[in-house]
């Protein structure tokens, strides 16, 4: 950012008004957390362990989800959205650090993805997975560089480049360079796609207002860098999840990578972003072109939620225009929607029983 007087004052209450540092929570925090993402019959009541028979997604807001895959507790992103707003997402990141998840991904460094990644990493033991540039941001995060960050890659890594590792016995990954949400000029013809401009949601700020720490710590990470992007896979014997928090033009730039996307298995459950700078264009174009090739039976939204009023609406907006592009797919994925505020933290809502 520019250093003009807006600015040093966006500084001045950042620091101000700093976040300070997450705690290192205890197994009773543990247990409590992950009984409420997970749900209580899911979590054993003394260790915290959580069953190893389903797989369990929650949503905490714009693209961040826990997820508990074979008994694995891991995180999609690391941010819990506030600064515009506070409390409309029910969590805090002390709670969420608590689940102490074994792994946190990063799909790219933006503020609304990577916020919180640095004191989550460090409160609650995980390995974080990104690019080179992610593990630098989560770094400047904290006071202490003393967690374990796997680089995958750079932000100068080549689109459709692809990592494999495993998190887990019986837990494979996937990670594939891909590229950020863009404008491009509009499409015509049989695969134009109807444009998606929702009003923004700015009656959200009024009914949660914001608090100067919360306002301060987004001012304080604004100007985070993308960074790269990736999309990531996760695979157990009966059972694929892909996930991406952003989607990118691959069809006009990065045709290279929906080639990529097309030899992975095909996906059980496919959690993607909605929201993009394309949508004011070519609607769901991208992200319709991510679900073609990644062939998913169920596909859940992801970045579509009021996450930044401003600019941003709630999720019912996305339903129809997201529908009617599903509708074009043959023999297409079933849609679960997720909605803003009532899915968040609703361990119910993305439930899915291994090898059934």
């Amino acid at each position: 950012m520019p250093n003009n007087p807006i600015t040093r004052g966006l500084s001045g209450l950042a620091e101000r008004f700093a976040t300070p540092g997450l705690s290192r929570p205890t197994l009773a925090d543990t247990i409590a957390a992950r009984q409420r993402f997970f749900g209580g019959e899911a979590v054993d009541p003394d260790t915290g362990a959580v069953r190893a028979d389903q797989a369990i997604l929650t949503w905490f807001g714009c693209a961040s989800f826990a997820v508990a895959l074979g008994g694995t507790v891991f995180l999609l992103d690391a941010w819990v959205p506030r600064g515009a707003t506070s409390g409309y997402v029910p969590t805090t990141p002390a709670e969420v650090a608590a689940l102490r998840p074994a792994a946190i991904f990063i799909g790219h460094g933006h503020f609304d993805h990577a916020a919180d990644a640095g004191p989550i990493t460090q409160a609650s033991g995980a390995v974080l997975y990104g690019t080179a540039e992610h593990c630098a941001t989560a770094r400047s995060q904290t006071n202490s560089a003393e967690f374990e960050c796997v680089e995958l890659g750079s932000e100068s890594s080549k689109p459709g480049d692809r990592y494999d590792f495993e998190l887990a016995e019986g837990l494979s990954v996937t990670a594939v360079r891909h590229i950020h949400s863009a404008r491009t000029a509009r499409h015509e013809g049989p695969d134009a796609c109807a444009r998606v401009i929702p009003a923004p949601g700015v009656r959200d700020m009024l009914r949660y207002p914001t608090t100067l720490t919360d306002a301060a710590q987004l001012a304080r990470r604004l100007g985070d860098r993308e960074g790269g992007v990736l999309l990531y896979q996760f695979r157990t014997e009966s059972f694929t999840l892909t996930w991406h928090d952003s989607s990118g033009p691959l069809l006009d730039n990065a045709p290279e990578v929906l080639e990529e996307l097309r030899t992975l298995p095909a996906s059980d459950v496919h959690v993607g972003a909605v929201q993009g700078y394309n949508q004011f264009t070519n609607g769901l174009r991208d992200p319709r072109s991510y679900i073609e090739a990644l062939r998913p039976k169920v596909f859940v939204p992801n970045h579509h939620d009021n996450w930044f009023p401003l600019i941003t609406a709630r999720g019912e907006a996305f339903r129809t225009p997201l529908e009617a592009e599903l509708a074009r797919i043959p023999d297409g994925p079933e849609l679960r929607m997720l909605l803003d505020p009532d899915d968040y933290v609703a361990p119910g809502r993305l439930a899915f029983k291994l090898g059934g």
